[in-house]
């Protein structure tokens, strides 16, 4: 045995074996260099160093693989996907599948954990990861946002100058996990409207709240706009991402408002989606609120994580970016 692993070696690496200094192979690797001494070499098969080998790293020596473990299940899956790119171990470690299981089961919550499972072992090979990827979501770390604008014309001085203007104004919808979601229709940008979008501050600041379904990558939802002529706003969006994953933009198929009788809701706070999901786009309950569907202001929306609200280019006047090109 000796004999035949002695044969195997080059007869250039024979006096830097019998060194006792050299613990592992010495083989041409020229591309070793590139790294210098950041790249380990592997140690011959049956070998064992005569040290226990120690992390480079700092924070690996100083935090063990278990309180790693916990950091990295209190993080969302997309700063997960983040400090993946970091190092291998890092890599390896966000891999393990319960990470992704939790998220899987929190996104998709409506579907039921036995549904769940049921797609992940169907169609996404029993990964919960390529589940996270491939699967259509609707995401909840941010708003979506759908930029319009249209020309008006202005006021003409002594029949010399005809000016126009330039109207921008947005539409914003926050989903949550729970089946439910805000909308707001406003003139203001995201920064100043993303603090209002939620349940305590929603009736103060004109937003409404409704529920919503998703069905593979289609998206339906409704609110109720209260008042003397109660009307329903159901609007229909197709998911999809610029990368997989992504879920950062959502088609507006079609939005139509339509009346409802006010006994067959009691306000706000009802399903007011499991009212109407079966209607028509021309029908209405309240002959004195005709439905209408809308073909104007139907620009894709955008999807602005919350961390990225105050520098996103939706910011941005009408004089500096007079349209914008959602991609």
């Amino acid at each position: 045995m000796a004999s035949d692993f002695a044969s195997s070696v080059p007869a250039e690496l024979e006096s830097a074996l019998r060194l006792k200094s050299v613990r592992y192979f010495v083989t041409k690797r020229p591309w070793l260099d590139l790294y210098g001494i950041n790249v380990r070499p592997v140690a011959p098969v049956g070998s064992a160093s005569r040290k226990p080998y120690v992390d480079p790293a700092l924070i690996h020596r100083s935090l063990p693989d278990e309180l790693l473990f916990e950091v990295f299940a209190r993080m969302n899956p997309y700063d997960l996907g983040r400090a993946s790119c970091v190092c291998q171990k890092w890599r390896y470690t966000i891999r393990n599948p319960v990470f992704w299981r939790n998220a899987c089961l929190k996104a998709w919550q409506l579907s039921g954990v036995v549904e769940n499972y049921k797609i992940l072992q169907s169609k996404y090979e029993s990964s919960w990861r390529k589940m996270w990827l491939l699967r259509p979501r609707v995401r909840t770390d941010g708003l979506y946002v759908s930029r319009n604008t249209y020309i008006r014309a202005g006021v003409a001085e002594w029949k010399v100058t005809n000016p126009v203007h330039v109207v921008c104004y947005y539409r914003y919808i926050r989903f949550f996990p729970s089946g439910r979601f805000l909308y707001k229709n406003s003139s203001r940008k995201i920064i100043d409207v993303a603090k209002y979008m939620n349940f305590r501050a929603a009736k103060a600041e004109g937003v409404f709240s409704g529920h919503y379904t998703l069905s593979d990558d289609k998206v339906e939802a409704a609110v109720l706009y209260p008042g003397m002529r109660p009307t329903v706003w159901r609007i229909r969006l197709r998911l999809r991402g610029t990368t997989d994953g992504a879920n950062n933009r959502m088609n507006l198929l079609s939005l139509v408002t339509s009346g409802v009788n006010s006994d067959e809701v009691n306000g706000p706070e009802d399903d007011i989606l499991g009212v109407v999901e079966r209607w028509q786009d021309d029908e209405t309950h309240n002959p004195d609120v005709p439905a209408v569907s809308h073909k104007r202001g139907l620009t894709p929306f955008v999807f602005v994580p919350f961390e990225e609200v105050e520098t996103s280019v939706l910011n941005l006047p009408v004089d500096k970016m007079d349209y914008f090109v959602p991609g």
